[in-house]
């Protein structure tokens, strides 16, 4: 399968997942990475059987991101898993508890799922399609929650359109499973962090620390909270001033679990969570204003997926991220101001064209921002973790905590789901998470721009280096081996041999000698027939063996110097055999001698010495052309040199 057809099949997997991720997000259960638990205590909400059944989403968290190489998978076991939502009657006694918990367990698996997909795509440069199924991902938690609105409000049945949600989501997830039967590393992340490596492993614990931590905070009983605080029972008997405080609390002991993803990974999150924290009241004022019989609702929410997926599926994302964060809090701004601060007039006065324009561009900021973010997490592998538990978590602590601010300034508490200060507070916290991704965006950026002046500082230091190694070959050839047989014999008779080899080594210097080599081929049969002597013995095929002139002429220098080893080291009655062979892959030719050998850790001992005539003008001209040399030698028993060319 080609590259490009794993990639459509991985997008259109995740898109599968995604609508199951709003089948899930409409149910009752909810749609939450959190232990099923309230802020008066678990009695309503569990059973005395223990507290083993309210952690299913945070065991169902951790399990998901170790399985993450195989996420096609995560997301048929949440579709399967909701099938249950849909026909309840499949479970034993859909009114025990136990079976209803386990039913909580396919959010978690169906958005680590999706988000592992844009991982994959995100890691394999598929950056445009890897952004866009991050923020689709999104996007289909919002449609489910404005689905679980229409149909609480209007009493209709969900059965058709979930049942239609189910079969379309598990289809489109089928040519992911069969592509990566196998598993996707890509999911992973970056290569070379295993599983049991910190880098990896420190996401799957923040991840399940952040699921986990609801759970001892919601449990605390309010009496205790109470007399910490120094403030009467009563004043917490109502739960939304403990919600307050148990989501402030959330907040700092999730962001603290964040920093075990580093930098990026609790910047991101709380980059996201901000976002979503900042849409959640507009979003409620909007659906309140909005028909829940008419089609406005989703529409806009479809419609706000739509713009912010078009808007990271460009190469501009961070800034059309950003810019959509901008204008969804310009709204906000203008809608407060218009009602004077209350912004349940525009429910009350049905006012459908602002509510409506302000709950597209919610959606798209909200969308926009989670692609933009898995884009700068991608290459940290941080995507599922970051933007799937840990997020969820500290924005759904964040909701009950921007009431805090309502307590301080001496207001009424709301019981208004999702609500805020105002408008306003909403805004503010809008224009906060356009300046996060901006500078989450442009840290990246320069991130990236010095890791690319690495690699070319990188590059440029081995270009040098095989430059090096290229001049040195040569002069060790020529230059060098003149100098030495002046050293061992003298005489006058040398001396035009020096002047030839100095002006040699001028032009090389000086760039007139080029390694390219001549054009045209080479009869390699005919070349190392030449090199016969009385010492020398050639054997090579009957018919001609052609290579490029350029790489016949380095493998005859080669040759060259095999032979010459064998002249100044292998003993003065020492004889040489030459074979030659042609293959159908490359050529191979053999130097073997007669001669006294040496200890194989000579050659190691010569090179650390700085005698490089093994190392470059035998090993490093075969590599530079994707050869290979093998030398053995044993004492007493003469030495073997073995070069292998492919074609």
């Amino acid at each position: 399968m080609n590259e490009r057809t794993l990639r459509w099949w991985t997008a259109l997997g995740a898109l599968g997942g995604s609508l199951l991720i709003t089948l899930a997000a409409s149910s009752a259960l909810g749609a939450t990475f959190s232990p099923m638990v309230g802020v008066q205590g678990p009695d309503g909400y569990y059973d005395s059987r223990g507290l083993v059944l309210p952690l299913v989403p945070t065991v169902a968290t951790v399990l998901a991101l170790c399985l993450l190489r195989w996420w096609p998978y995560l997301l048929v076991a949440g579709g399967l898993i909701s099938t249950a939502i849909i026909w309840p009657e499949l479970l034993p006694d859909s009114s025990e508890l136990p079976y209803r918990y386990l039913l909580t367990a396919a959010f978690p698996l169906l958005v680590v799922g999706v988000l592992g997909g844009a991982q994959s795509l995100l890691t394999g440069r598929a950056v445009a399609l890897g952004a866009a199924v991050a923020g689709l991902g999104t996007g289909g938690v919002l449609a489910g929650r404005a689905l679980a609105r229409i149909t609480d409000e209007t009493g209709a049945d969900p059965v058709f359109w979930s049942a239609c949600l189910l079969v379309a989501g598990l289809a489109a997830t089928g040519p992911a499973v069969w592509a990566m039967r196998r598993g996707d590393r890509a999911a992973e992340g970056p290569a070379g962090a295993g599983f049991w490596s910190w880098r990896r492993l420190r996401l799957v614990i923040a991840a399940g620390l952040a699921s986990f931590v609801v759970l001892p905070l919601a449990l605390f009983p309010t009496e205790y909270l109470a007399r910490l605080l120094g403030i009467s029972w009563y004043s917490l008997a109502y739960g939304t001033e403990k919600a307050a405080i148990i989501g402030v609390a959330t907040l700092a002991l999730v962001a603290v679990c964040a920093t075990l993803t580093g930098l990026w990974g609790l910047t991101g999150a709380l980059t996201a969570a901000t976002v979503q924290v900042a849409a959640a009241y507009p979003l409620v004022v909007a659906y309140t204003a909005l028909d829940p019989a008419g089609p406005a609702r989703l529409a806009g929410v479809v419609a706000g997926m739509a713009v912010g997926i078009a808007a990271v599926a460009t190469r501009w994302r961070v800034a059309a991220a950003g810019t959509l964060a901008v204008g969804a809090a310009l709204v906000m701004f203008i809608a407060d101001s218009g009602t004077g601060g209350a912004a349940q007039r525009l429910a009350a006065e049905q006012s459908t064209v602002p509510t409506f324009v302000m709950l597209v561009l919610a959606v798209a900021a909200v969308t926009a921002t989670y692609g933009a973010a898995a884009h700068v997490l991608a290459p940290r592998g941080a995507v599922p973790a970051v933007l799937g538990p840990i997020a969820a978590v500290l924005a759904v602590a964040g909701v009950p905590a921007l009431r805090v601010i309502q307590l301080r300034r001496g207001g009424p508490p709301q019981d208004t789901p999702g609500t805020g200060d105002s408008l306003s507070t909403s805004a503010v916290l809008m224009l906060v998470a356009a300046a996060a991704i901006a500078g989450l965006g442009i840290a990246h950026h320069l991130t990236e721009r010095w890791a690319e002046r690495k690699r070319a500082e990188q590059i440029r230091k081995e270009a040098a280096a095989a430059e090096r190694d290229r001049l040195a070959r040569p002069i060790h050839d020529g230059v060098l081996q003149v100098l030495a047989l002046v050293q061992r014999e003298g005489g006058t008779e040398l001396a035009a041999l020096a002047g030839e080899q100095e002006v040699a080594l001028r032009n090389l210097l000086s760039g007139a000698a080029t390694p390219d080599g001549p054009r045209g081929d080479t009869d390699l049969r005919a070349a190392l027939t030449a090199l016969a002597t009385p010492r020398v013995e050639v054997s090579a095929p009957a018919g001609a063996v052609l290579l490029p002139a350029g790489r016949a002429a380095e493998l005859l220098a080669a040759v060259q110097a095999a032979l010459d080893n064998v002249g100044r080291h292998a003993g003065p009655g020492a004889r040489a055999w030459i074979l030659l062979e042609d293959e159908t892959d490359g050529v191979r030719v053999t130097v073997r001698d007669d001669g006294a050998g040496f200890e194989p850790q000579r050659l190691a001992e010569a090179a650390a010495a700085g005698r490089l005539g093994v190392a470059q003008s035998m090993r490093g001209r075969i590599a530079d052309l994707g050869g290979a040399t093998e030398i053995f030698s044993r004492p007493g028993q003469g030495t073997e040199v073995e070069f292998h060319l492919p074609r």
